[in-house]
Order: C-alpha cells, then structure tokens, then sequence
C-alpha cells in the first residue's frame, strides 16, 4: 500500500498538469496575448514609418513649390520681353484670319424674324 501511495504521489502532478484544462486556456489566452502585442508593435511601427515618409514627402513639395515658383518668375519675366519684332526674328508670320461664314439660303440658322426663345 505504501508503494502504490509513493507512486500516486509521483504520478499525480504530472497527470494534473496534463489534464488541467485550466492551464490549456491559461496558455492560449498568453498565446493571444503576445499575439495581440506583436500586431500592436507591428501597427505601431507602420504608423511611425508613415508619419516619416509623410513628413519628407512635404519637405521635397515645398521644395518643388519653391522651385515652380522660380519657373513662373522666369516665365513672366522671358514673355515681357517678347515683342512683334522678336517673333519676325525667330522666323514667325502673321496670319490671316479666315473665318467660316453660314449662308442664309442653306436655312441652317434661325429665322430673322421669329421670336421664339
């Protein structure tokens, strides 16, 4: 009796452990825990990344503005400068204008004389 009650003792945590649903849900909920913690870094990581890359992307579009306005300044001041004789230097004509005209006898338009809307 005393043998069995010795080997009772020794076998008994390892069975408790092995059959303590406790323990099971102990260790899933740790498991979804660290779970939860690793989105949360990985959430938090992508945030930060993204407030950076914002940051540099208004740096480098108010560099760009500056840079437009530098071009518009450039701009303005190259097309006061142009004038009739400029453009006969650079090898332009004037054109004529032609313009399309509508005949009365084709009845196309509308009528001289009505006065509906």
């Amino acid at each position: 009796m005393r043998q069995a009650t010795l080997k009772l003792k020794m076998y008994a945590p390892n069975v408790n452990v092995v059959n303590n649903p406790r323990g099971a849900l102990f260790f899933g909920m740790l498991w979804f825990t660290a779970g939860l913690a690793v989105l949360y870094v990985v959430f938090l990581g992508n945030m930060v990344f993204n407030i950076v890359e914002r940051r540099a992307l208004e740096t480098e579009a108010r560099t760009l503005m500056s840079q437009v306005g530098d071009l518009e300044l450039t701009y303005l001041s190259m097309s006061s400068s142009l004038d009739l004789n400029f453009s006969y230097a650079m090898g332009f004509k004037e054109a004529k204008a032609n313009f399309a005209t509508r005949h009365p006898s084709l009845g196309l338009g509308p009528k001289e004389n009505s006065n509906e809307i």
